[in-house]
């Protein structure tokens, strides 16, 4: 049975102790806060045959065949491939699904994630269900990014905001999850992961610190001139994309910033403060705003998964950042 986290506690006993549950909730919030854990065990508390209290009991037929991943009135769909989109034809599946008869005589469950991986089809395919699903059926959609999906999707679902944690209870989580970890290296992670505990904790896993590290290293031998943007985009082979922008994305938003307000507290993280002051006093601000505006552009590329060449994206990335400095 799904296990809930401290900073759930509040949204659980909101959504679990209702007497009537919509027909669709979407379950909305920053990635790595358990937002999946939260539907799983939402999913378990509404299949329940004897549900005790908040919670399903585990121990009837539907907990059972949950847990077994054979309950025959419960449908996940997510991508049939890391990253791809949820298909028609895969959302047709589960329309089918949806206007069948529950075989334990109970409730169906849906669950989709991410509900944004839907491509236009798919989405449009699912609103008749979403509006009235057949039966006693509830669909559980889950997003990262709420802003993707379509108007009419958001508009037939309960909207459910869930909570980042608060910094202490991130931070008496992470000490528990990673115990190996001293106290900066975990507060490092947090930061990193935007305050989201249980990225951080992935990040620890893949081993992100040592790959910041790195980059951090090869900005600062390119400002340097002590390498070209050519072996130093194939010296990040092993970091992802995803990270390379978010992380030049702050960094330019940082140099704004501190050209606007000259304040020296906001600087970001240690290993790049006395880069971006540099970068920042030594940058024509409509050269940061356009390296901003590219930035941006191209992490949303990345973030839609479009087929980029990425030995040519770093290099066109590398050449830009390595002439901020000096006139426009």
């Amino acid at each position: 049975m799904a296990e809930g986290y401290p900073w759930q506690a509040t949204l659980w006993q909101q959504l679990a102790g209702r007497s009537q549950h919509a027909h669709a909730y979407l379950l909305h919030g920053p990635a790595g806060i358990g937002k999946r854990a939260l539907a799983e065990r939402l999913m378990a508390r509404l299949l329940c045959q004897r549900p005790v209290e908040l919670d399903a009991c585990g121990q009837c037929k539907s907990c059972h065949l949950l847990a077994a991943g054979s309950h025959p009135d419960n449908y996940i769909l997510q991508p049939e491939e890391v990253d791809k989109a949820i298909k028609v034809d895969q959302v047709r599946d589960l329309v089918n699904f949806v206007v069948q008869t529950a075989q334990l005589a109970g409730r169906k469950v849906v669950l989709v994630e991410p509900a944004e991986a839907m491509n236009l089809n798919a989405a449009n395919a699912l609103l008749k269900s979403l509006e009235e699903p057949s039966g006693d059926t509830v669909l559980l959609l889950i997003s990262h990014q709420p802003s993707r999906l379509l108007p009419t999707v958001r508009s037939r679902c309960v909207q459910q905001a869930c909570p980042l944690p608060s910094q202490a209870l991130s931070q008496d989580w992470l000490a528990q999850a990673l115990p190996e970890c001293a106290e900066e290296e975990r507060a490092e992670l947090l930061c990193l992961a935007a305050g989201s505990p249980l990225v951080a904790a992935r990040m620890h896993a893949q081993g992100v610190r040592q790959q910041r590290a790195l980059v951090v290293e090869g900005v600062k031998k390119l400002l340097k001139q002590q390498i070209a943007p050519s072996p130093l985009a194939e010296s990040w082979n092993a970091v992802a994309l995803q990270l390379l922008f978010d992380w030049f994305c702050d960094w330019a938003q940082l140099i704004l910033r501190y050209q606007l307000t000259r304040d020296e507290t906001g600087l970001g993280q240690a290993d790049m403060r006395k880069v971006v002051q540099y970068l920042a006093e030594k940058t024509p601000q409509p050269k940061v705003l356009q390296m901003q505006d590219w930035l941006l552009a191209q992490r949303q590329k990345v973030m839609g998964k479009a087929n980029l060449n990425r030995v040519l994206l770093l290099e066109a990335l590398l050449v830009q950042w390595a002439s901020l400095p000096g006139p426009g």
